[in-house]
């Protein structure tokens, strides 16, 4: 991609919906054996790799423009296969949906993002105190029901508020016998959306967005209609580029309920941020930026996942900023990249610190992984000159169409040597898209 920086940015952008809620929506579908038709699905590169994952267990899985229509009732396999999983770390999380609808699962360990240990414990831990016999072989995770009945409802404690055990266990609740309660649970927006569309299938899921779920399971879940949440790391991006490169734009459909430590952060960095509507967020220009101090944090702290973008920032604020990384310790490898655009950013293990430069100048560039992609993204737009950045495949795995929502917007940006994302055509259109069976 080369981006032509120093270009301001002006009019509105329509922010996708969330692409955690969409993969795990995608892994909850497998609860239900009529149909789902969720809307308001984002055009991704992961979402067409769970797609994938979905038909190699037997689910019938179709799109048209950004509706997704999934009908799971004949899961021909309990095995999921070993090189989409290994891709895609939320594809993990359907052990619990599969577990719950044939008492058998077979899952290989997952890949993603190479941000940090993020291992599976937590979630074999909750499954077997649901009464699963679980073992992890050869990279397997090998998990049934003994004599072949349901999961029982339990009491579960997660050690670390972890979005993707809390899901897991969640919706194998959703058909347990018995009640199960998840302690310490994670208290993100994705996990209460994803406890709505359960329960929108006729799941009985109290507390979603609290640290203290409750799930009392029931024999089996109905077909729905679903929309899917606005994504809020999206609607932080946009929000970060309108500040990077001093524009006046404006955001919707957005939960600004979502985005509280976000807009708090970029108010303190002094950034005017205006509620146009209950759906509508407006940014306007400030004459200086003020460095700042971050700690990531799970939710409702600061996003782990706005940490890059927010870093591309902090390079054109005054004065020295401190960014500690404490959810993920494999997470700054972007700061070398920035710092080929003239940024002055010294790393010393989870904690970056951020002295403020006048400019930043074009250089070539390569994401490391999604959200590091965004931000060095975002940097080009601000430096003056060209820059060049490889490493699209993160940047496609997380944004709908990032690049041509930028040039809406009048960022000089293009794709050179493109290669096409999926369901995707040259003009940026979306033509319907089946992934077959």
């Amino acid at each position: 991609m080369q981006i032509f920086g120093g270009h301001r940015l002006h009019g509105h952008v329509k922010i996708s919906g969330a692409k955690n809620s969409a993969l795990v929506i995608m892994a909850g579908a497998l609860l239900c054996s009529g149909d789902c038709h969720i809307r308001n699905v984002p055009l991704l590169a992961d979402v067409e790799k769970m797609g994938q994952v979905l038909s190699a267990l037997g689910v019938k899985v179709s799109r048209q423009g950004d509706i997704l229509d999934i009908n799971a009732s004949n899961i021909t396999t309990s095995k999921a296969p070993y090189e989409l999983v290994t891709q895609l770390r939320a594809s993990f999380f359907a052990i619990g949906s599969i577990l719950a609808r044939l008492g058998v699962a077979q899952m290989p360990l997952p890949g993603g993002c190479a941000i940090g240990a993020r291992p599976v414990d937590l979630h074999v831990r909750g499954l077997q105190a649901m009464g699963a016999e679980v073992q992890i072989e050869h990279g397997i995770c090998n998990a049934y029901v003994p004599n072949g009945g349901r999961l029982k409802g339990a009491k579960i404690y997660l050690d670390t508020p972890s979005v993707g055990a809390t899901e897991t266990l969640m919706m194998a609740a959703t058909l347990a016998d018995g009640e199960t309660i998840i302690e310490n649970a994670a208290r993100e927006p994705e996990v209460a959306d994803l406890a709505n569309f359960c329960n929108a299938m006729g799941a009985k899921i109290h507390g979603a967005g609290s640290s203290v779920i409750t799930i009392e399971g029931v024999p089996q879940l109905h077909s729905v209609d679903y929309s899917i949440i606005p994504d809020r790391i999206e609607t932080g991006t946009f929000l970060v580029a309108g500040a990077i490169t001093r524009s006046d734009i404006l955001l919707s459909p957005v939960v600004p309920d979502h985005l509280i430590p976000v807009i708090a952060k970029l108010r303190e960095i002094g950034v005017q941020i205006i509620e146009e509507a209950p759906d509508c967020l407006r940014i306007l220009p400030a004459e200086t930026l003020k460095a700042t101090y971050i700690e990531t944090l799970p939710h409702p702290g600061f996003p782990t996942d706005m940490q890059a973008p927010f870093m591309a920032l902090l390079t054109l604020a005054e004065g020295d900023s401190i960014i500690n990384e404490s959810v993920f310790e494999n997470r700054l490898r972007h700061a070398s990249e920035l710092n080929r655009l003239g940024a002055d950013i010294r790393v010393k293990g989870n904690t970056a610190f951020v002295r403020g430069v006048p400019n930043l100048s074009g250089a070539p560039v390569i994401g490391t992984d999604l959200r590091a992609s965004a931000a060095l993204v975002l940097a080009g737009l601000a430096a003056d000159g060209q820059t060049t950045f490889q490493g699209l495949h993160h940047l496609d795995r997380g944004y709908d169409r990032l690049d041509i929502k930028l040039q809406q917007l009048g960022a000089k940006i293009k794709r050179v040597n493109e290669v096409s994302t999926p369901g995707v055509t040259s003009n940026g259109s979306t033509p319907p898209v089946t992934i077959a069976n």
